[in-house]
């Protein structure tokens, strides 16, 4: 069996994850499910980066010890992706006792090579980004990344050795193409980091403790990337004394799925540690755009940050994830709003889909008592539905091993819209009336039930409990992605599956809802 491992980027414990965040987990959940769904041998990975100057002075505000503070967080986190229905194989904690036991012999492995060395740190520091910035990388004497004030800091620092390998990563990039999508992040990282010519980096911190301490040098603790980049290799068992099966077995990822702000890290510096390291560069790193609220990005001094498990309240999972499924581009931002989620449920869930799967059901009931054989009365009109069928799974895999999940969600519902429309065409209400049309009746719906079932058989891995509801209706245990001759269907009774949504009656009661809360 075929391995994939895929990856998020792991949350930061800062705060409470808002569904910008919480997009990406849902994203690599559906590439997962899919992968399984096609035989794959699947690991999936997420968990918490827990450690950093950032986290020491929240703790010190909320007036709790870090590794408490961080443990509500944890457990915060861990909570959304589980209301999310994610299907992640390992929740990863940075404070976990093996990954700092790891990341320990990482750091001296490295010292020893010579690609860590002692020096001195003076620069320009974002504390919420945890990164130093040249004066020519600031934006208006701001920090490039989230535009907050920087700090002067000078303090000694152990530095990994980035510039050693500057020149291997620009000829890896050249060579492997597809290592980093969309292609305008590989663009942007050859032009705007690489070319220019890397500094090395800092990799440890004397002015906090909450970190690894560093193992010859207790006064210093390793610093954030060094610490959470490797965890995609700490906790499947690499050890450089000797690693585990499940580290030979997985180990390099297929797959990781990472905010397109922090692709920097993963495509940089992430590289140049697994050469320190003699290891294998990971297969791919997609640089997924943001989910914005009202074309703005999310932020909590903003106020207009949504989380994952409100949307979930109002609106319930499947609606929730088709949505940041179907919404977020391959390359571009997408944009979120309640106006527009009520929009998208209403015409696409309970239109097309639920609209369909309730109208065929209750007519295999009315003119078949639930009992339906394949009659296969074929005719000229059916081609275009069973040719779209018959093709969508190998449209749905091409869509997903190209990353382009909003255009394999698009390429299902352009059958479930084709469908609907087979139902204007066919008129099985005027079958129905004739005696002799009872055969070519019976063909017709069972193609609308074959249809019915591929589509939601390909549902499963953007809307999981919605896809279980469609077979369940339709009695049938049969995954088979492809249309299928030649079966008896004994459906049960229809039930909604997406009911519409008053969107005036709706935001009011959001309206309510947060009023009441604050």
């Amino acid at each position: 069996m075929e391995k994939y491992y895929i990856s998020t980027a792991i949350a930061y414990t800062s705060g409470k994850p808002h569904i910008g965040n919480t997009y990406e987990i849902v994203l690599a959940d559906a590439l997962a499910r899919f992968k399984r769904a096609k035989g794959y041998d699947v690991y999936f990975q997420t968990g918490t980066d827990e450690h950093g100057e950032k986290i020491q002075l929240k703790a010190e505000a909320a007036g709790v010890k870090p590794q408490e503070f961080v443990d509500q967080v944890a457990s915060q986190i861990q909570t959304i992706w589980d209301t999310m229905n994610t299907s992640y194989d390992r929740f990863v904690r940075t404070t976990n006792e093996q990954h700092k036991q790891i990341v320990q012999k990482i750091f001296q492995k490295m010292y020893d090579k010579g690609d860590i060395y002692l020096g001195k740190y003076e620069g320009l520091y974002c504390t919420p980004c945890e990164s130093f910035f040249t004066e020519s990388q600031l934006v208006d004497g701001k920090c490039p990344d989230c535009g907050r004030e920087v700090q002067a800091k000078c303090e000694e620092a152990y530095f990994f050795r980035l510039s050693k390998y500057q020149d291997r990563i620009i000829q890896y990039l050249e060579e492997h193409p597809d290592f980093i999508q969309p292609t305008a992040r590989k663009n942007e990282m050859l032009n705007n980091f690489l070319k220019p010519g890397l500094q090395d980096l800092c990799v440890s911190r004397t002015s906090f403790e909450w970190g690894i301490p560093v193992p010859f040098d207790s006064k210093h603790v390793i610093y954030v990337w060094l610490d959470a980049l490797t965890n995609y290799i700490t906790n499947i068992g690499y050890d450089p004394d000797g690693s585990s099966e499940e580290f030979q077995k997985y180990w390099p990822a297929d797959l990781h799925l990472v905010g397109k702000d922090i692709v920097r890290f993963h495509t940089i510096y992430w590289p140049a540690f697994l050469m320190s390291l003699d290891l294998p560069l990971p297969k791919k790193v997609f640089g997924h755009p943001w989910l914005l609220m009202n074309n703005d990005k999310m932020s909590k001094s903003k106020g207009n940050v949504i989380y994952a498990d409100d949307l979930v309240s109002f609106f319930g999972v499947d609606a929730v994830r088709y949505y940041v499924l179907h919404e977020i581009p391959f390359q571009n931002d997408g944009n979120l709003t309640y106006e527009l989620l009520i929009e998208r449920i209403n015409s696409d869930l309970a239109n097309v889909l639920g609209n369909l799967v309730n109208r065929t059901i209750s007519m295999v009931q009315k003119y078949f008592d639930g009992v339906l054989k394949d009659t296969a009365v074929i005719e000229e009109m059916d081609e275009e539905l069973l040719s779209m069928v018959s093709s969508l799974d190998g449209n749905v895999t091409k869509k997903m091993d190209d990353l382009q999940v909003g255009e394999a969600i698009d390429a299902i519902f352009d059958v479930l819209r084709r469908s609907n429309k087979y139902i204007d065409e066919t008129m099985p209400w005027s079958l129905a009336k004739e005696e002799d049309k009872k055969d070519r009746l019976a063909t017709v719906l069972y193609h609308l039930l074959e249809s019915i079932r591929v589509c939601g058989t390909l549902l499963s891995p953007f809307m999981p409990d919605t896809s279980v509801q469609i077979l369940k209706q339709l009695n049938q245990e049969d995954l088979t992605p492809t249309f299928v001759r030649g079966k008896t269907y004994h459906v049960s009774s229809p039930s909604p599956l997406f009911a519409r949504i008053d969107k005036e009656k709706k935001l009011a009661e959001i309206e309510d809802h947060f009023k009441n809360s604050l």
